[in-house]
């Protein structure tokens, strides 16, 4: 989504870099470009104003001390970092629960904004924490919006109370208030209420909201929002929080094409946080906002800290032992363990996301190779290595043509991928060894891994003999010599 404005920013940073010392007009000059690059992105006019002004002022405050610096480009894109972070939130927010539970959150917002599929995601997130969700289906306007909730639920094995058919039919203010009820009985902790949502924003809207937020008295009342809609959603906030109220904001559709207005200006405009954000359409897509993780990604510093999270939920404890003991070892990496790798970054999600988070993925040249990354590359290698035998994929060497042939025909593919495969699994091997023992023998400290990306340690350059120097035939001058 903010692809177009991490260029933007990249561009404008490039021609700050190439000065050694910065004048006023120079950061004048950055500062009408980054202006720029967010009314373009969507952003809000008094937002990307008061956005300038405060890098301007900063910047402007602390010139002298920049321009001593070793680098004063990198200090202002410091001060960026810092002021795009603020812009987003500051610090990430968590739910509060209640003390005495259950802890009851409701879902408002505008229809199509994804309320009902967000309610979903939200319950498997919290169930995966160890909590156990009840959804309740309070939005009986909507056609078979029960219906949906209900497969929602099955599909994330959270209960769904709906004592409603829906399709108007019902009310939704008992269904909520009964919804508690059941909660407590069936000792459920927490309680996510799915409301009705509407095309625009109405009195017919706000007064049944509040009827709900007033029966139950929601510890958190979450306001969805569509990240793809731009100033309209920012528009639409407004008028919900100055009509029923809302503690915090969740974000939907954030792996769309639009510009990103919307999640750099909700924040400032309402003074409401962003507590979630959704980035795909599978259940897992969803995670806490994390404002300085966001800002990291838009000024291409990558997110890293996500990576490692999203890994380490992905590869299972015992698995990570066994490749951490091999690799100490020096026992070779098997196509085995490149298939467990496969079957771990599947889980993680789709690869285009995952590359895009590695520091620099939307520069030029890397930009474009994530472009043309195909996702379904991973399932055709899982294919060709499942296809092999125990024995081939212990070990590689044993892989003569007419066993290519016959891994080709099992997979379904060509055997120019067999070897193609073979021949990259191999080169991986080899970095491997080098990560392991580095060039020229250069030994790691046993269990020690080389930080992915880094070069092996430099071999160690034994000094060659010094030469010996031939004596003069002049037994004059041999003398002088020695």
């Amino acid at each position: 989504m903010f692809d177009n404005l991490s260029s933007k920013f990249a561009s404008a940073f490039s021609s700050l870099r190439g000065k050694g010392r910065l004048k006023s007009n120079d950061l004048a000059e950055i500062c009408a470009e980054i202006k720029t690059a967010l009314l373009d992105s969507d952003v809000a006019i008094s937002v990307a104003q008061d956005f300038v002004n405060k890098i301007q002022d900063r910047s402007e405050l602390v010139l002298e001390e920049i321009n001593k610096s070793t680098n004063p480009s990198q200090a202002v894109f410091n001060i960026v970092n810092e002021e795009l972070t603020s812009i987003l939130g500051g610090l990430a927010r968590r739910i509060r629960l209640a003390k005495n539970p259950p802890t009851v959150i409701l879902l408002t917002g505008l229809q199509g904004a994804g309320k009902t599929s967000l309610a979903g995601k939200l319950a498997k997130y919290l169930k995966d924490q160890g909590n156990t969700p009840l959804l309740v289906a309070s939005d009986l306007q909507r056609p078979n919006a029960v219906t949906q909730l209900q497969v929602v639920g099955e599909s994330v094995k959270v209960p769904v109370f709906a004592p409603e058919p829906g399709n108007g039919v019902g009310d939704p203010v008992k269904v909520a208030r009964d919804g508690i009820n059941f909660a407590k009985d069936k000792f459920h902790n927490i309680v996510i209420v799915d409301t009705a949502g509407r095309l625009g924003i109405d009195e017919e809207l706000m007064a049944q909201a509040k009827r709900i937020r007033d029966a139950i008295n929601p510890d958190e009342v979450l306001y969805v929002v569509d990240a793809m809609v731009g100033q309209d959603a920012v528009r639409s906030a407004q008028a919900f929080q100055e009509g029923v109220g809302f503690d915090a904001i969740v974000l939907t559709k954030l792996d769309g094409d639009a510009r990103g207005g919307a999640a750099l200006s909700i924040t400032q405009i309402t003074g409401k946080p962003i507590m979630f954000a959704a980035t795909g359409e599978k259940v897992s897509d969803f995670d806490l906002f994390y404002p300085d993780r966001m800002a990291s990604r838009i000024l291409g510093l990558g997110d890293i800290q996500t990576l490692a999270e999203q890994a380490k939920n992905a590869f299972d404890t015992d698995t990570t032992a066994k490749f951490e003991k091999k690799f100490a070892e020096g026992e070779d990496f098997t196509l085995d363990d490149f298939l467990a790798q496969l079957e771990a970054m599947k889980k993680m999600g789709s690869m285009t996301k995952l590359l895009g988070m590695i520091p620099g993925a939307n520069s030029g040249a890397m930009k474009k190779q994530l472009e043309q990354f195909d996702d379904s590359e991973l399932v055709k290698t899982q294919a060709i290595v499942q296809s092999m035998t125990p024995l081939e994929r212990n070990d590689p060497k044993v892989l003569n043509g007419s066993r290519r042939s016959r891994i080709a025909l099992g997979s379904g593919r060509q055997v120019s991928e067999v070897n193609s495969l073979v021949e990259r699994f191999t080169q991986a091997q080899k970095m491997m060894k080098q990560m392991r023992t580095g060039k020229g023998g250069m030994q790691l400290p046993p269990g020690m891994q080389m930080p992915p990306g880094m070069p092996a340690p430099a071999p160690i350059k034994k000094q060659a003999p010094a030469k010996k120097k031939s004596r003069s035939g002049n037994p004059a001058k041999r003398a002088l010599e020695s």
